[in-house]
């Protein structure tokens, strides 16, 4: 890959919040919108971002709550909300159709927008998640999300926290490569200390549950999707990964090697799967 690539930071007023978007590419080709993880920002997708600028006008999302987006009422972080939240963005923007690429939630996020606006998405890829989850994987998530420390003395220590709770994730990766991964999802506050950029009722859990069955959700993708799934995912099984496969009308399922929950995209096999799939 060739990095790095210039990017914009646009910030929209949708559903009653500010959303911030990192742009790159050359306005007016084909656009795909990238959406990242329960605990994510938009920078996790800077790699793969950067790559397909060359070809596509990649708009990459925080979600409400989460780095440069607004923080919402406590009680409206679920995935209903997100949905009508990448409606009313889409809708700022502009944009009349494009690519989703959603990672874990994500990943949900786009399987419950296109049923509700079908006209709106040309392809979907979903990384590494399901309408079932593995309860191995979920359980290992809520547990390094809502017991994780709420300030950290330095930046070695994020990096430690993020080596030692995403393994399956960085564990491939070069030092210099966590702590690029690490960096964006901490600020540094007046007193020094480093803080998450997200808001505390996110990792406290409970959100509503989405209103739609999710295998019924998988079904009505009629759009042309790719699954992407780590050979070593704990959330993702094999099992449902191709039963999703059988589910919907167009998907095919590449599996990376080596990669556990999720892949960020910019492993070899995932560049190639991508690009295969997006033309």
């Amino acid at each position: 890959m060739t990095l790095p690539v210039s990017s914009r930071d646009i910030y929209v007023e949708a559903n009653g919040i500010r959303h911030h978007l990192i742009a790159r590419g050359p306005i007016g080709t084909p656009v795909v919108m990238m959406i990242h993880g329960l605990a994510g920002q938009a920078h996790v997708f800077d790699g793969i971002a950067s790559y397909l600028s060359s070809r596509f006008h990649v708009y990459c999302l925080d979600v409400r709550g989460r780095g440069e987006s607004a923080w919402g009422p406590p009680d409206q972080y679920g995935i209903d909300t997100y949905v009508e939240d990448l409606e009313a963005v889409r809708e700022a923007l502009g944009l009349q159709l494009f690519t989703l690429v959603g990672t874990s939630m994500g990943g949900i996020i786009s399987m419950n927008y296109i049923p509700r606006f079908p006209e709106r998405v040309a392809r979907v890829v979903i990384n590494d998640i399901g309408p079932e989850i593995d309860p191995v994987g979920l359980a290992r998530i809520l547990q390094y999300v809502g017991k994780a420390p709420e300030m950290f003395g330095d930046m070695k220590a994020v990096v430690k926290y993020y080596r030692e709770n995403y393994g399956p994730m960085v564990e491939h990766l070069p030092e210099d490569q966590i702590a690029d991964f690490a960096r964006w999802n901490v600020r540094k506050s007046d007193s020094g200390v480093y803080v998450w950029k997200m808001d505390p009722a996110v990792r406290a859990g409970g959100a509503p549950a989405p209103a739609m069955d999710q295998w019924e959700a998988v079904s009505k993708i009629g759009c042309p999707a790719l699954i992407l799934r780590g050979a070593k995912s704990d959330v993702l099984s094999a099992a449902i990964a191709r039963r999703m496969v059988e589910t919907m009308p167009d998907a095919r399922l590449v599996e990376i090697p080596g990669v556990g929950h999720a892949p960020i995209l910019t492993e070899a096999e995932s560049v190639k799967a991508l690009d295969a799939f997006l033309g």
